[in-house]
């Protein structure tokens, strides 16, 4: 099933001429109306569950984005895997696009922080409260998710794969798993200035924080210190010592070099997962500081509804 989500382009005629001529039955859906309170992609895979349950009635559901590039055997190796673990939901995050300036920039650090809010270990424990998912890439049993609501449950989520991960772990009480994907599902998507992952950030950054003012300040004042700390410390401590020195300026030297050189260690995984060298590792307080100025964007200019798509 593909729904068109009401575009305003030609993707609805490419699906539906690529249905046409694939040797296996395909259904392109062109998407109705969004109702009040929904948000659109939500919307758009409700349609396509719905119309799923209309002609077979699944055991399970893959939930994908047009973005998403499928190796030929990904979908068979996601299934094998989920009936060997026994688990109602399997995601996969997309390997991301790597290539341009803006994205060796903050790629990197997007996965790094996404998996210290949501690490693997908390994700993947049956009874944690910690649920997540990747929507590129979600593989649930149907009946699991209908347990645990269907879409009508998450009508109004910007963040839908966490929504969806947290109705079949925490409602319907089944287990769920996330991981890394290296080669089987890619994103083909492309982020290539800074304005564009900075829109991407923007229109859910504060969702994620329960649009509280409070928890935000918490957020930025730490990001301040992880990030803009040691930089300041290296530069006081290097003017302290330039201007005759002292115990205090050259301990700031020391520290500001420390806190930087341990988090060029901290980036260094997912840098090299990929294929980046130390210069962009070092480039972690820069990335940091930028993702914190989105997250306020998104508070300031941020979408006030369930409208974003």
């Amino acid at each position: 099933m593909v729904v068109d989500e009401r575009s305003g382009d030609i993707t609805g005629d490419v699906a539906r001429e690529m249905a046409r001529v694939m040797s296996h039955p395909c259904t392109v859906i062109t998407g109705e109306p969004l109702p009040d309170g929904w948000a659109g992609k939500v919307w758009g895979m409700d349609q396509g569950i719905r119309c799923h349950d209309a002609t077979g009635n699944p055991d399970w559901l893959l939930l994908t984005d047009a973005d998403i590039h499928h190796a030929p055997d990904s979908v068979r190796m996601l299934v094998a895997d989920t009936l060997t673990r026994g688990v109602a939901l399997n995601s996969r995050m997309a390997r991301l696009r790597c290539q341009s300036f803006a994205e060796r920039l903050l790629v990197p650090p997007f996965v790094l922080f996404f998996f210290l809010l949501y690490p693997l270990r908390w994700a993947n424990k049956a009874g944690s409260r910690t649920a997540s998912a990747a929507g590129g890439c979600i593989l649930v049993q149907a009946e699991a998710l209908s347990e645990g609501g269907g879409m009508p449950a998450i009508r109004g989520a910007l963040i839908d794969d966490l929504s969806v991960a947290r109705i079949v772990k925490r409602v319907a009480g089944y287990p769920t798993r996330l991981a890394l994907s290296r080669e089987r599902v890619r994103s083909d998507r492309a982020y290539d200035t800074l304005g564009s992952v900075w829109h991407m950030v923007r229109r859910s950054a504060f969702t994620q924080l329960r649009r509280s003012w409070l928890l935000l300040t918490g957020v930025l004042l730490v990001l301040l210190l992880m990030f803009a700390g040691p930089i300041v410390a290296i530069v006081g401590g290097a003017i302290g010592l330039g201007t005759g020195g002292s115990a205090a300026a050259g301990w700031a030297l020391g520290l500001g070099i420390a806190g930087w050189v341990a988090m060029a260690c901290a980036a260094g995984p997912m840098a090299r997962e990929f294929g980046l060298g130390l210069r962009w590792q070092l480039a972690l307080p820069v990335s940091g500081l930028l993702y914190g100025a989105m997250t306020f964007d998104s508070a300031l200019r941020g979408p006030k509804g369930g409208g974003w798509r």
